[in-house]
């Protein structure tokens, strides 16, 4: 049995496709490890993956609203994000070391991580992205201008990983780019949603998205009772952009009275501290830990943080969306929903007040029709790809080669 380690750092978003790809190259026969933050342990292990903790035992969620509620930048908070993350993954490489030890096969995240311990180890690796930003255009012609200021970026963005590198007595590399896989990047993304960059190297794969279905859920008496007791409601999904470091009841105010407003019934997940002493009217409710998967086929519209699963989910299930992105790469998924005219025009973070989210609701309302119809369209074509099952069939043929 081939034997195959996997790692991501960050919030629920950056855990869940890999959590996907594990399921299913398990049940092609692989043995899979994923390797994540301690807290993610109880949500990997449900799933019937072998779980690997890897660093300290930290609310990443709650680090990560920390960190958004001190920098209000969305550029800043992305980049402070992704240096604490970074930090993590440093002073993690024994521990990742160990975990890629005897493995046929590492797959890495859009980290990086565990690309260099593979190396030192002598293990091929096989590359996963989420955001088309972070893949070079290695094939396209690049002016003296070019070279120069993307030679200066990469430089700065191999940072991390070369004193990962110093670690191993490794020679530093001057972009990230070097240490990628040299046989496959996987983008868990449909083709009906980005077009292919024709600058892309032959290695870098559009598979379709990685999800599957929650036949099996079953809601507790009081949201099966909220869904039969009248229209279909708005489902506000911010994420982990609502995972409070402390009370925010003003910014929760906001949509409320939206909602009352337009007359619109509501099921709010997060906002966790802000809810417990919060009062809603009957027109709307509270839910915890739901998957998307079962939810958003109740809804009638989606307002979420544009996080890569979030946004991937409503175009799976098809529910048309108002985004709400709070940092750069969720702004990046929320022109993809727009583009595909599944969604109402972006309302950035740093401009979210009632009047704001009550025209965004009548935005959608008088192009619900079309928005929907459209989603459900994406939707098919979108599950016609097997995403997930591309995955594995590109992962077993880079393993052959």
């Amino acid at each position: 049995m081939k034997k195959i380690a996997m790692f991501t750092m960050g919030t629920r978003g950056d855990v869940q496709p890999y959590i996907f790809l594990s399921k299913e190259l398990k049940k092609n026969g692989y043995d899979v490890v994923l390797g994540s933050h301690p807290c993610w342990k109880q949500l990997i292990e449900e799933a019937g993956i072998n779980f690997a903790p890897i660093g300290p035992d930290i609310d990443i969620e709650k680090e990560a609203a920390k960190i958004r509620g001190k920098v209000q930048n969305p550029v800043l908070s992305m980049l402070k994000t992704m240096n604490f993350v970074f930090r993590i993954v440093q002073e993690s490489t024994h521990e990742i070391y160990e975990v890629c030890r005897g493995r046929d096969l590492i797959v890495v995240s859009h980290s990086q991580m565990g690309a260099t311990e593979a190396e030192v180890l002598g293990i091929p690796t096989v590359n996963v992205t989420l955001q088309k930003e972070m893949i070079g255009e290695k094939l396209k012609p690049k002016t003296f201008k070019d070279k120069l200021i993307g030679g200066m970026i990469e430089r700065q963005a191999a940072k991390p990983y070369n004193k990962i590198r110093k670690v191993y007595n490794l020679k530093p590399v001057k972009s990230a780019d070097e240490i990628m896989s040299k046989k496959l990047n996987l983008i868990p993304i449909s083709k009906y949603v980005l077009e292919r960059n024709p600058y892309w190297e032959d290695k870098n794969v559009l598979t379709g998205y990685w999800f599957e279905e929650a036949e099996d859920y079953v809601p507790d008496e009081k949201l099966a009772a909220f869904l039969s007791e009248g229209d279909q409601p708005a489902i506000l999904a911010l994420g982990a952009m609502s995972f409070e470091d402390e009370s925010e009841k003003d910014k929760l105010d906001m949509f409320v009275n939206a909602f009352k407003v337009t007359g619109c019934r509501a099921i709010i997940q997060g906002f966790q501290k802000t809810i417990k002493d919060y009062e809603l009217p009957d027109t709307m409710m509270a839910c915890g830990s739901v998957p998307h998967s079962w939810l958003f086929q109740h809804g009638k519209f989606a307002i979420h943080h544009c996080g890569f699963g979030t946004s991937a989910a409503t175009m799976i299930y098809a529910i048309p969306s108002i985004p709400v992105p709070h940092v750069l790469d969720q702004l990046g998924f929320a022109m993809q929903l727009s583009a595909a005219n599944v969604a109402t025009k972006p309302l950035k973070s740093k401009e979210l007040s009632e009047e704001t989210i009550v025209a965004r609701i009548e935005e959608m309302n008088a192009a619900y029709a079309e928005k929907k119809k459209n989603a459900e369209m994406l939707s098919q074509k979108i599950r016609s790809e097997n995403g997930v099952a591309n995955a594995v069939r590109l992962i077993e043929a880079a393993m052959q080669n």
